[in-house]
């Protein structure tokens, strides 16, 4: 059996049903890992993403990786469910050493590449309270029992590092400020968190190809280069255990404390740790996008992954 560095420990996965944030349980469940998952998409009912996965399956994957996973429906707007929720981990495990905040539900809400007033502002304020709201109220609830042992980590999940988005208006001012604001938490999460030997980190992946991403491409995770056919700087995209992975390191660190308050990549995490994505190779989308993509240049992904 592979080495497991984080057996006896605990990991609450908000949003956990699919994309990042299953892999991220996963991933900490194959270093074995106690992991909750957590989500609004059941066997018994749907969620508004109306997609076919479910927490049940995700929890069904840590287990067969060598965790224990623990499904929970809970939808992180509603404070007394979470409330719940922590309340059940202290009940059955008396402590809590990592918590990943990667909620999100905010694709059926989203508007691209539209101005403001051409946006519904209902739509537009729902996705801000699933992407920002569900993060505040998780770490309110959790963090208590995050900070009872010293070396607790939190992580939370974005799309862009901090400094990319200064840079960059993301698609829409809702996504913008989703993605911006998610950022800040980890910052903020910081200073609360280091009184406690407590870190916190803000993480993105590069080009997900998460299981909407894949159904967007025609694809699967077999065959996923075929992608590039149609957009070829599909070629950076990476899986969403290479993202997984780089939570694990994170998490099996006795000296993560050094990235506390940091905007970092899964590309970046790579480097540091030296995990691979799931074809061995270190994609930097990123890099790539700054480098390559946004400045119009032809695909090419030598050097970068």
């Amino acid at each position: 059996m592979a080495e497991q560095p984080l057996t006896g420990k605990i990991a609450l996965v908000a949003g956990a049903t699919r994309g990042a944030g299953r892999q991220i349980a996963v991933q900490l469940g194959a270093a074995g890992a106690t992991v909750y998952a957590t989500g609004r998409s059941t066997r018994g009912q749907r969620s508004e993403m109306n997609r076919p996965e479910t927490i049940e399956e995700t929890a069904d994957l840590v287990t067969a990786a060598g965790g224990t996973g623990i499904a929970v429906a809970v939808d992180h707007l509603v404070p007394s469910r979470v409330a719940d929720l922590v309340q059940r981990i202290d009940d059955e495990q008396g402590r809590l050493d990592v918590l990943v905040n990667d909620v999100w539900g905010g694709d059926p809400l989203a508007t691209w590449n539209k101005p403001v007033w051409e946006q519904s502002l209902d739509n537009g304020f729902r996705l801000l309270r699933l992407a920002v709201d569900t993060h505040i109220t998780t770490a309110h609830f959790a963090m208590p029992l995050l900070i009872r042992n010293p070396g607790g980590l939190v992580v939370e999940m974005g799309d862009g590092t901090t400094a990319y988005n200064e840079a960059n208006y993301r698609l829409s001012v809702f996504y913008d400020l989703a993605k911006t604001a998610v950022n800040r938490l980890a910052f903020a999460w910081a200073q609360e968190l280091a009184p406690h030997g407590g870190t916190s980190v803000a993480l993105t992946p590069g080009w997900l190809r998460s299981e909407m991403m894949l159904d967007h491409f025609g694809v699967t995770e077999d065959n996923w280069l075929d992608g590039a056919a149609r957009e070829p700087h599909f070629a950076i995209s990476e899986s969403p255990a290479y993202v997984g992975r780089a939570v694990a390191a994170l998490a099996a660190d006795p000296g993560r404390a050094r990235w506390n308050g940091k905007s970092t990549s899964s590309g970046e995490l790579a480097r540091v740790y030296g995990f691979t994505d799931l074809d061995g190779s270190r994609p930097d989308a990123w890099r790539y996008l700054v480098e390559v993509q946004d400045p119009g240049k032809p695909a090419d992904v030598t050097g970068y992954r």
